[in-house]
């Protein structure tokens, strides 16, 4: 948690950097705000200040309806303390505890019941099953404010399966019921629409380049301001098209879906390719304890992701040993070849497509057309496919790929692509030397740093 001077000097000034780091309660309204909120400043000594929106709402705290703290960006304080805590909340922010019981969870996590409980007790002060209630609560309550959506229709969305539950919880944990936030009025777009802020700095000209060089057409589409793509979600079918709002510090995206009842999921996987949850300050500030002036650090440089780990592994095989441009073009072969349409676009194509092509379409060599179906037939008979270290075993997959489907595919923060030719140029350019294993957690983003010095 930061000091509270820290804090007192963040929310007096309104600093968007502090955005999501701590929550501000107001004793005298018995309201948590974020520390960019416009309403009038409240003095020093009626407030207190907590390191997460849940801990405020625990304190007996309801949520401002002007700054929403619903919206904030996430990477709260407790994040990275425990990487078994980091998984546990991963898979339930995924909908894990939706459908499986908090035991389910501990096998797959590899712990029992009571550890689990015991680290969220120790790092949010309340249960696993509290945590994910509150957070399809919040979910809700920014899809309240910010679409049209009827009531039933959100807290389907939202993961819950009856409309009394849903407007129980809701009551009990925020304080306020889902009338009442929708008569606060809602936007009147048609369009299912959201904004998802981040915390800057935040280069989007970097990351529209990296995401324009790669775009693969009717899959993908990227202009100056905004990028967008298809995707398939457990058979649901949809698209996004994200803009970026650099004043606002936050993207207007738009959503066209199938079925709402995946929504939470989809949003935060929106949310970790554009690389929206990242305290990017901290992370820079290590890098640059840990290259010295060997480094120019770029300042906001993100990690650009793709939708899932399935695409990331079939990119990356296909991109071996060649150039970027020769591979989007292999990519793009094989979206026009076996993608399924989706409109005037195409989605991926999926694994039993992949798996039963012969691939003659594409000019590459017969092994490594293997390797594309044993990774596809993989995906079909494995219970855990998405264990990047099991592609191990599969002939013509090595630790380049494996590691750059990790990196790109499930956003991983902590890898360094040291065999790639990129990278070793850029060590080579480098004036001083330094250890990129002091760099951990944070390779990943060094890995991107040393990509744009070239």
């Amino acid at each position: 948690m930061l000091s509270p001077e820290i804090c007192q000097k963040a929310r007096l000034s309104r600093d968007p950097r502090f955005d999501g780091k701590f929550f501000t309660a107001v004793k005298t309204t018995g309201i948590y705000c974020r520390p960019i909120c416009p309403a009038t400043t409240p003095k020093e000594e009626n407030v207190t200040y907590f390191s997460s929106a849940i801990e405020a709402a625990n304190a007996g705290y309801r949520p401002c309806l002007r700054c929403r703290p619903d919206s904030a960006p996430g990477s709260p304080a407790w994040k990275g303390v425990n990487t078994t805590l980091d998984r546990a909340i991963r898979l339930i922010d995924e909908g894990v505890l939706q459908d499986h019981s908090l035991h389910g969870l501990a096998e797959r996590l590899g712990i029992s019941d009571r550890y689990l409980r015991a680290l969220f007790k120790k790092y949010l002060g309340i249960s696993a099953k509290q945590y994910a209630l509150y957070q399809q609560c919040l979910f809700a309550k920014k899809l309240l404010h910010q679409t049209k959506l009827p009531i039933i229709q959100v807290s389907l969305a939202s993961g819950f399966n009856s409309v009394r539950r849903f407007n129980d919880c809701f009551q009990t944990l925020l304080s306020i019921t889902p009338s009442q936030i929708r008569r606060a009025g809602a936007t009147k777009s048609k369009a299912l629409q959201l904004q998802l802020s981040y915390r800057p700095p935040y280069d989007w000209s970097y990351v529209h380049d990296f995401l324009m060089a790669r775009a693969i057409p009717a899959l993908e589409w990227c202009d100056e301001k905004s990028y967008g793509r298809t995707f398939e979600w457990l058979g649901n079918i949809g698209s996004f098209t994200a803009k970026h709002i650099e004043d606002k510090n936050k993207f207007d995206v738009t959503i066209e879906l199938d079925d709402i009842t995946h929504l939470r999921v989809i949003i935060n996987n929106i949310r970790r390719i554009l690389d929206l949850d990242v305290d990017i300050q901290a992370v820079e500030q290590d890098l640059r304890h840990c290259c010295g002036d060997a480094l120019l650090i770029k300042t906001g440089l993100r990690l650009p992701g793709i939708w899932n780990m399935f695409e990331a592994g079939i990119r990356a095989i296909l991109g071996q040993q060649i150039s970027v441009v020769a591979a989007c073009r292999l990519v793009a072969t094989l979206v026009a070849e076996l993608g399924q349409s989706s409109g005037k676009n195409q989605l991926f194509p999926l694994p039993q497509s992949i798996a039963g092509s012969d691939l003659d379409f594409l000019k590459i060599p017969a092994s490594r057309k293997q390797t594309l179906r044993n990774l596809a037939q993989h995906y079909i008979d494995s219970d855990n496919p998405n264990d990047p270290q099991q592609w191990l075993a599969l002939k013509g997959i090595g630790p380049w790929t494996v590691d750059y489907a990790q990196l790109r595919g499930l956003s991983d923060p902590d890898i360094y692509l040291a065999g790639d030719l990129a990278i070793k140029k850029a060590m080579m350019k480098s004036t001083h030397h330094f250890n990129p294993e002091q760099a951990s957690p944070w390779r990943s983003y060094l890995t991107f740093q040393l990509w744009n010095q070239l």
